[in-house]
C-alpha cells in the first residue's frame, strides 16, 4: 500500500532524499569492458559484473531504474511520497577507468546529462557533480562548473580512486575548490581496492552488507586524523549508511587516537585541534540511506546533533516503501522530523 505514502508535505515535512544514483549507459559499457579487457580490479568485477550481467530481477530492475532520470524515476518517487532526490553518478563513477582522458569525458557527459534532468524536474531533482579525482585539478575545475555553471549543490567521490585515498596531498586542488564554491563533499562507498578486499570477497561480503561500510569509513577517519578540517575549518563531509559505523565507535576511536598521538607510535598521527567526536559535531554529516533503523538514527542524532543527520533512501539499491514509513513513524517531534527529513539538506546543500 502506498496511499499514505504522498508527496507535497501534508505530513508536516517534505522527504528529501540525499543519497539517490544514477547512471549512464556509456559509464556502465566502460566499466564491462574493462571486466572484459582483464582491466579491472576485483571489486568492479564482484559489483558491475553482476549488475550490469545478471539476469536476476533484483540486477535488472537497479539497472532500470538506474538508467533512468525521467518519469519512471518520477514515479517512483511519487509511490513513495519522496518530493527531492539529490542525485550523483553511481558509485564507483569514472574513479576506475585507467585511461583518464575517457574517465574525464565520460564525468563531464554525466554532469551534463544530470544537468539536464534537474532542469526538466527542477522542482524533484538536485545534481551533485561528478568528477575524475585520477586529475585533481579537472576535478576542481569540473567542481566549480557543476556550482556555477550547472546548479549543482555538492560533490560525490566514490571513496578510493585506484588504490589511492583523499588524505594524500595529490588530492588538495580538490578541497581547495570545494572551499570556494563552500559545497559538501558526499563520500560514498566503493568496493574495497585489492589490497583489503581478498577476504571480504570469499565471504561474500565485499559489497553495500560490509566492506563498503568499512571501507569508507576508514577513508573519512584517514581524513579526519589527517587533520583535514584543521586545514579547512568550514569544509563540510557527509557519509551515508548512518555513518558507516564511526559514529558508535567515538569514544573508542577519541580514546586510542589520542593515546597514539600522545606515544608518538605512527609518524603521521599529529596533534589536532578537536577531538574525533567534535569533528564529527562541526564538520561531519550523516544520512541514513540504506540504515532505516530508528535505534541507529537517534543514537546519531544524541551524539552528533540531530542538525546533523539526513535522510535518505539509497534508490535504486534499497527502494522499500515500509522505510519511509519507518522514518515517519520515529518517536520523535514534529521539528527533529523535519530537520532530519527536509531542513537539514536544505541547509546544507543550500537548496
Amino acid at each position: 500500500m502506498t496511499d499514505d505514502l504522498k508527496t507535497g508535505g501534508a505530513q508536516g515535512y517534505l522527504r528529501i532524499a540525499t543519497e539517490e544514483a544514477f547512471a549512464t549507459r556509456e559509464q556502465v559499457d566502460v566499466f564491462l569492458r574493462m571486466i572484459r579487457d582483464g582491466q579491472a580490479d576485483r571489486g568492479l568485477v564482484s559489483l558491475w559484473g553482476f549488475y550490469a550481467q545478471s539476469p536476476s530481477e533484483r540486477a535488472t530492475l537497479i539497472m532500470e531504474r538506474l538508467l533512468d532520470l525521467g518519469e519512471r524515476r518520477i514515479a517512483d518517487m511519487d509511490a513513495t511520497g519522496i518530493d527531492k532526490a539529490i542525485l550523483a553518478l553511481t558509485s564507483p563513477g569514472v574513479q576506475p577507468m585507467l585511461d583518464l582522458d575517457e574517465a574525464k569525458r565520460i564525468a563531464r557527459a554525466a554532469n551534463d546529462q544530470l544537468a539536464a534532468a534537474c532542469a526538466r524536474y527542477p522542482d524533484r531533482f538536485i545534481g551533485l557533480t561528478a568528477v575524475a579525482p585520477q586529475d585533481p585539478v579537472w576535478s576542481a575545475a569540473e567542481i566549480r562548473r557543476g556550482a556555477t555553471e550547472l546548479g549543482f549543490k555538492g560533490v560525490q567521490i566514490n571513496s578510493h580512486t585506484q588504490g589511492r585515498y583523499l588524505d594524500d596531498p595529490f588530492f588538495d586542488p580538490i578541497f581547495r575548490a570545494l572551499v570556494e564554491v563552500d559545497q559538501p563533499l558526499y563520500i560514498h562507498p566503493a568496493t574495497p581496492p585489492d589490497s583489503m578486499i581478498g577476504p571480504m570477497l570469499e565471504a561474500g561480503l565485499d559489497g553495500a552488507i560490509f566492506g563498503f561500510g568499512v571501507e569508507t569509513g576508514m577513508h573519512l577517519l584517514r581524513l579526519i586524523t589527517i587533520g583535514i578540517f584543521d586545514r579547512y575549518p568550514t569544509l563540510q563531509i557527509m557519509v551515508g549508511h548512518m555513518g558507516e559505523a564511526l559514529p558508535y565507535w567515538l569514544y573508542r576511536l577519541d580514546y586510542m587516537h589520542q593515546a597514539g598521538v600522545r606515544s608518538n607510535r605512527y609518524e603521521r598521527m599529529k596533534p589536532l585541534n578537536k577531538s574525533i567526536a567534535d569533528y564529527f559535531r562541526s564538520n561531519v554529516l550523516v544520512t541514513c540511506s540504506g540504515m532505516a533503523w530508528e535505534p541507529a538514527v537517534r543514537f546519531c542524532q544524541q551524539v552528533m546533533g540531530d542538525d546533523r543527520v539526513l535522510y535518505a533512501m539509497d534508490y535504486p539499491y534499497q527502494y522499500v516503501a515500509d522505510e519511509v514509513r519507518a522514518m515517519d513513524a520515529m518517536d520523535i517531534g514534529i521539528e527533529a522530523k523535519q530537520r532530519f527529513f527536509q531542513t537539514n539538506a536544505e541547509r546544507w546543500f543550500k537548496l
